[in-house]
């Protein structure tokens, strides 16, 4: 690693998969740097702290994996292409934007790898790949799916994943439990994943899986204060202040906020329709009255960008393939249009049709936590912590816990009732005894 760099500065680096492939690597090294990467982003993650050389070296000494040396060139080398990407992004950063189109959004990263060019390196990655497109999966499904199997193909060299059996995808779950420690729900997605592999791409029956599963654990949610929700959102300005606060104003999951269209704003009703959310699932929430005033605005800002499109003949926003084949013209149409759209055209990365995208996650996600560091607030704050102070400010202020699972859409109450325990006052207001002294 080199030593003149700053060993805590941030290394950002998400296109890593893609540089990879052009490495140029055999196919041996490229699955043992492969495997040293996720590893260490893996390390990150559960550090809670974002991808840093000086990381790099803790890990290499606390938990190298393959040998020390391939994890040692595997990580210097994310380390050095992720500090030139990081350069190159803050120098377009840099750049004039102007005025009416930075009202829009946050910038939109380097588009992906269109989808036509990137058929996977080996058989089975593209047996996977076709089985993912021929079931219409979204992008980021397929992109979650191939990462998991490229882990299991990592976790079975020098075998293939063609000649796995049950016991194999076993072992690899249950390292994913006891091993690395991983969530319930991470290895339930690993578990769908490695399923469909098999079985719906390779057409390898398993039959029963035997592994040990993760152990649940119920964990309290991050939930700010009102106070901190009025400090944090000091911090923002302009379209990221107006998806904070309605992401908080409305019990938002991030993709839902991100994947709001104009249609999908009923102002005179008070109403925000959510569609297609966790669990393909349909819901109508709470629209708050403060932000009316400046969601017209929004949208007027929105019109005269959508007026530049049409003018420029651009290609439609993005659609659901169904809807799409139905009503070829709808995402021409104003009520289509993206609530939030980034304010700079991209590669769609199936069609590679240039379009209008939604803001990025993961830039939203940076406003956010950047903006919590400078409130000083003194909690791991994300997006989805707007959601849970939601559902607990609600509870907290006498609505009842059906009325409140309703509007976040979930399941089940169970699921709700977490909210019970982080509230101000829970139960029935307990005092504790050394505030009576």
């Amino acid at each position: 690693m080199d030593s003149k760099l700053d060993e805590r500065a941030a290394v950002s680096f998400p296109d890593w998969k893609l540089a990879l492939e052009k490495a140029g690597l055999a196919a041996e090294l490229h699955q043992e740097w492969m495997q040293a990467v996720f590893g260490f982003l893996k390390f990150c993650k559960d550090k809670h702290a974002p991808a840093s050389v000086m990381l790099a070296k803790l890990y290499l000494q606390e938990d190298p994996g393959q040998g020390p040396s391939v994890a040692k060139d595997a990580l210097r080398w994310f380390v050095t292409k992720g500090r030139v990407k990081k350069i190159e992004a803050e120098a377009v950063g840099a750049t004039h934007v102007e005025p009416m189109k930075a009202a829009v959004g946050l910038r939109r990263s380097a588009a992906p790898k269109l989808a036509r060019d990137d058929r996977g390196t080996s058989r089975w990655e593209q047996q996977l790949i076709a089985a993912c497109r021929e079931r219409h999966f979204l992008w980021r499904t397929e992109e979650t799916y191939r990462m998991w199997a490229q882990r299991f193909a990592a976790f079975l060299q020098p075998r293939t994943p063609p000649l796995a059996e049950a016991k194999d995808v076993g072992a690899f779950l249950s390292e994913l439990a006891v091993g690395q420690r991983a969530s319930v729900s991470t290895q339930k997605q690993a578990l769908n994943a490695l399923v469909f592999l098999m079985q719906e791409a390779l057409k390898v029956e398993l039959g029963r899986i035997d592994f040990q599963r993760a152990y649940p654990r119920e964990r309290m949610p991050v939930v700010l204060s009102r106070e901190e929700c009025q400090q944090l959102f000091g911090q923002l300005t302009g379209n990221t202040r107006l998806m904070a606060e309605l992401m908080y104003g409305a019990g938002l999951r991030l993709m839902e906020l991100l994947r709001l269209r104009v249609h999908h704003l009923d102002i005179a009703r008070g109403q925000l329709k959510i569609y297609a959310g966790k669990g393909d699932k349909d819901r109508i929430t709470v629209l708050p009255e403060r932000l009316i005033p400046q969601l017209n605005a929004h949208l007027d800002r929105l019109r005269i960008i959508f007026a530049e499109d049409r003018e420029n003949n651009l290609p439609g926003v993005w659609l659901p393939e169904g809807l799409e084949r139905k009503f070829k013209k709808a995402g021409e149409s104003w009520p289509w249009q993206w609530l939030f759209p980034s304010r700079e055209t991209s590669f769609d990365p199936v069609s590679g049709t240039q379009r209008r995208h939604h803001v990025l996650d993961g830039a939203f996600q940076n406003a956010i936590r950047t903006a919590a560091e400078r409130a000083k607030i003194d909690k791991r704050v994300t997006p989805h912590v707007l959601r849970h102070s939601f559902a607990t400010h609600l509870l907290e202020g006498g609505t009842d816990i059906r009325t409140v699972q309703e509007l976040l859409g979930h399941e089940s109450v169970e699921t709700t009732q977490i909210y019970t325990h982080v509230m101000q006052k829970p139960g029935l207001g307990v005092k504790s005894p050394l505030d009576g002294l």
